[in-house]
């Protein structure tokens, strides 16, 4: 053979493992199904949110089901119990061993810590607290304009010695888990999950399966309250999309938490559009809380305070229902749109100025204070 032929045969056989060595080294390898299937699921801060959320929220079912059962079988609740402080009590400890629960296995799945989700922060004492009082005298204006424009009278007081302290005290303790429970499961997990993983797309997909679900099932009372917020929060939520805002996942997030938590008041007896509404309107300031000082602890004073007011202080109807051992006793007058009508104060237009006047106070106290770092969580791409 020809030493030059031989030689460039050699030279061939060199060049072609190194040469398919760099080709291999420039085109990344696909990734494998297992790879795939990871990317499903976790993302750069783990377990992805939605998939958080699915698990928390049907957990959170599982649980209330078994707390149910046991509660139901020594006999601390009933199927048809009154409108009691008992009942109320005993109802809402049965979702607030659940949300514990499901937030708890959550956590573990996840690495954190419960109080991770929107529980830590500065001042929470002084937030508690003071969400208590803003909650009272929030109620408190609402009826003295229902009051002052004659739609709402007054009757007797119901209740008198020491049964005004023991009632007063077993609502307190009702509305305690109330606003624990559903500052909990909004305010405080669905809220700080969201933050880190949603972006508009998926906002948008969520909302509106929320309300293709009314759609389709004509779910309960006041459905146009859910689609009012829905459509409210479609026009700002789209342009911090567009705008590429910093920090738009939590507005985002509260736009679904806000929509979610009128929709599940739909199901409650004697509500009516305006009242939905104001569910979703309120939880949305409670969002605007969580953002500017830090923590739910506020909404969940704010929360607890403005039911105790309603139910057991005032004795109106709420959301249809009037407490047995309430301390004074109203009740509407005149026209539906401006007293409630059977869905008491929080049914009356005039729910959703007080709501705004709310939402006002927040931003004046601490509006300036600096950014909360719950809030400050950065947006992880539930796509990516």
């Amino acid at each position: 053979m020809d030493p030059e032929i031989q030689q460039h045969r050699s030279d061939e056989a060199v060049q072609a493992p190194l040469t398919e060595a760099a080709e291999s080294a420039q085109t990344p390898a696909s990734p494998s199904a297992a790879e795939r299937l990871r990317w499903v699921f976790i993302g750069s801060q783990g377990l992805r949110a939605g998939w958080s959320a699915a698990i928390f929220i049907f957990l959170m079912r599982l649980f209330a089901r078994m707390v149910g059962f046991a509660f139901v079988t020594l006999h601390l609740v009933g199927k048809n119990d009154d409108f009691t402080a008992a009942s109320a009590f005993f109802s809402e400890l049965i979702w607030f061993v659940a949300m514990v629960g499901a937030a708890g296995v959550v956590a573990v799945i996840q690495r954190r810590r419960i109080v991770d989700y929107n529980l830590t922060g500065p001042r929470r004492g002084f937030h508690f607290f003071s969400g208590l009082v803003a909650g009272f005298l929030a109620l408190s204006a609402l009826i003295g304009v229902l009051a002052w424009g004659g739609w709402l009278s007054f009757g007797p007081i119901a209740l008198s010695g020491a049964a005004i302290f023991k009632y007063g005290a077993l609502w307190g303790a009702a509305f305690l888990l109330v606003g624990c429970v559903e500052e909990g499961t909004f305010r405080c997990f669905l809220q700080s999950i969201l933050t880190r993983g949603i972006n508009f797309w998926w906002a948008l997909g969520t909302v509106g399966l929320i309300c293709l679900d009314l759609l389709v099932r004509s779910k309960g009372n006041g459905l146009w309250g859910v689609y009012g917020v829905a459509l409210l929060g479609l026009g700002p939520c789209l342009a911090l999309h567009l705008n590429k805002t910093e920090g738009s996942g939590f507005w985002q997030a509260a736009w679904v938490t806000s929509t979610l938590f009128g929709f599940i008041h739909t199901g409650n007896g004697g509500e009516n559009w305006i009242g939905i509404f104001a569910a979703a309107a309120i939880g949305f300031v409670f969002c605007v809380s969580v953002r500017l000082t830090g923590s739910a602890w506020w909404a969940i004073g704010c929360h607890a305070a403005w039911d105790w007011a309603e139910t057991y202080f005032y004795g109106a109807a709420d959301s249809g229902n009037v407490a047995t051992g309430h301390y004074m006793t109203t009740s509407p007058a005149g026209s539906a749109l401006w007293s409630g009508g059977s869905d008491g104060p929080e049914g009356s237009v005039l729910v959703l100025a007080v709501i705004l006047a709310l939402l006002a106070l927040l931003v004046a106290v601490y509006g300036r204070a600096k950014t909360a770092p719950a809030a400050a969580q950065t947006s992880e791409m539930a796509a990516g």
